[in-house]
C-alpha cells in the first residue's frame, strides 16, 4: 500500500481517533482499527462512507457524546475535504447532522 504523504497523515489521524475513542471513552472499535490498518485510513473511510447504514462505532460514539471522535467529523474538516467527493462529504456531513452534532 503506497501512500501519499498527505494520504499517510490522514491515515494517522484515523488511528488517533481510534486511539482517542480508546483513551477517553474506553471504547475500543477494533472492526475499524482492523479495517485502518488493513486498508489505509483512506480507503476504509471510503468504504465507510458507501454503506447505506451508519457504522456501528458512528451509534456508540454518539452514545458517549463523542462524534467529534467519529470519521465522519474528521473529513468534513477543511484540511480533509479534498481527498473525498462531494458526494462523500455530504453523507458525512447528513450522517452527522441527523445525530445532532454541530461541530
Amino acid at each position: 500500500m503506497t501512500m501519499t504523504k498527505f494520504e499517510a497523515h490522514f491515515h494517522q489521524m484515523m488511528l488517533n481517533i481510534y486511539h482517542k475513542a480508546a483513551d477517553e471513552c474506553n471504547y475500543r472499535p477494533s472492526y475499524f482499527l482492523q479495517m485502518v490498518t488493513m486498508q489505509g485510513g483512506l480507503d476504509a473511510a471510503k468504504y465507510l462512507l458507501a454503506s447505506d447504514e451508519y457504522a456501528s462505532g458512528l451509534t456508540k460514539l454518539w452514545n458517549f457524546g463523542r462524534l467529534d471522535l467519529s470519521m465522519e467529523a474528521l473529513i468534513i474538516k477543511r484540511e480533509w475535504r479534498q481527498m473525498f467527493t462531494e458526494k462523500e462529504i455530504d453523507i458525512a456531513k447528513k450522517r452527522l447532522k441527523q445525530l445532532g452534532y454541530e461541530g
